[in-house]
């Protein structure tokens, strides 16, 4: 997204609040010090040769001017993100975590998923440690084997919410091995992962997609009306549907999904150009036959379409949703993060060590409010 921002917006100033959706899992001082010491060791990341090129070969929708900027990109953590502890008044040892990230849109976007998993293992080195690496990647494993001999195409996205970067690691070491044990006699397969650094060290295709965030921030900069379609047209000006039409796969719950087919049904093209829609909230139940209802009345096939799933999946859920998408057609993909990077069990009873969920949201983009509707109500999000 970044190089959508960079061509369309790159001047727009924007504003990232955190949010703590886990609100009975607090923070203590030591796990706060060890934020703020990681975040502004992101100040000292730069892209190197070797990645450079790795990325022109394998992401060849990068543009020659976004990778020159690339190279020449660095954080600003001092300048740009503010983190503050706040000591609970119930308790001297725990309190909250209160952080905001401000600075051009096109620089800004790149904070979310690294801070979001420091966040992540700061807790879980410092707070919750009732808990062992051991046995992570063999569990991933198990995951996959099961997952791939039924058929499943599954993406790993558990950078943002990890335990630790090492689990992240352990799990796609797991995933591979049942990727070149299983995927030769099925359909399921491990088809790559969101973390580019470690699509890179395994040799995977580095898998992203659009985010409520281009949805958000489009309509704050240009307004509401026509929005979602303003959006995707936008980003085909970036990524042109002869050259990339894996990257047209379109977030449809930003301001729900109802008004996304309403949309959709009134802008035909773009049905026909882009490949595929993603379903984040809601039920998926439910989102399916509404997505066929939409392409059968454009005459269009749903054979021909892909719906990446992407909303807390695990193995139940991922056959549920594959067995309901085969009987309309529907080719599936599941974007599976937390049930994969983040599931441990305690060590003192044997029960589950309940992961962090968090967000960061686009909350201005030139002092204007950004507002995420969603099709789950918990999920919503204004500045109000």
């Amino acid at each position: 997204m970044q190089q959508a921002v960079f061509r369309h917006f790159p001047k727009a100033q924007a504003t990232y609040r955190f949010t703590n959706r886990s609100r009975d899992m607090k923070f203590n001082a030591a796990s706060v010090n060890a934020i703020i010491e990681a975040t502004n060791r992101l100040g000292d990341v730069s892209l190197t040769k070797d990645e450079l090129t790795w990325l022109q070969r394998n992401c060849t929708y990068f543009r020659l001017d976004y990778l020159d900027y690339l190279q020449k990109f660095r954080f600003r953590p001092k300048e740009q993100v503010t983190i503050r502890y706040l000591p609970s008044p119930e308790s001297s040892e725990f309190g909250d975590l209160e952080m905001e990230i401000r600075g051009l849109w096109v620089e800004t976007i790149l904070y979310e998923t690294p801070l979001l998993a420091i966040v992540s293992e700061a807790y879980f080195t410092h707070v919750d440690t009732d808990w062992r690496l051991t046995g992570a990647d063999d569990l991933a494993y198990q995951k996959g084997k099961i997952l791939f001999q039924g058929g499943i195409a599954l993406s790993e996205y558990g950078a943002r919410r990890r335990r630790s970067y090492d689990a992240q690691r352990l799990v796609i070491e797991g995933l591979l091995r049942a990727h070149r044990e299983f995927s030769g006699t099925s359909k399921g397969r491990l088809a790559g992962t969101s973390n580019v650094h470690f699509a890179h060290m395994f040799n995977l295709t580095p898998l992203g997609a659009m985010s409520h965030e281009w949805m958000m921030g489009v309509a704050a900069a240009r307004g509401y009306e026509r929005v979602n379609p303003l959006a995707l047209e936008l980003w085909e000006e970036v990524y042109p549907t002869t050259l990339s039409n894996v990257l047209h796969v379109a977030m449809t719950d930003t301001f729900t999904s109802p008004v996304f087919f309403n949309n959709l049904l009134q802008n035909p093209g773009l049905a026909v150009r882009w490949h595929g829609l993603i379903q984040d909230s809601g039920d998926p139940l439910d989102f399916i036959p509404q997505a066929k209802a939409a392409y059968e009345k454009l005459g269009l096939d749903p054979r021909d379409k892909l719906i990446v799933f992407s909303d807390g999946l695990d193995i139940e859920a991922c056959f549920k949703i594959k067995k309901a998408c085969d009987e309309v057609g529907f080719q599936s993909s599941f974007g599976i993060g937390t049930f994969l990077t983040n599931d441990f069990k305690r060590l003192s009873n044997g029960k589950r060590s309940m992961p962090f969920n968090m967000v960061f949201k686009l909350g201005l983009v030139d002092g204007k409010e950004c507002i995420k509707l969603s099709d789950d109500i918990t999920k919503a999000s204004t500045n109000n």
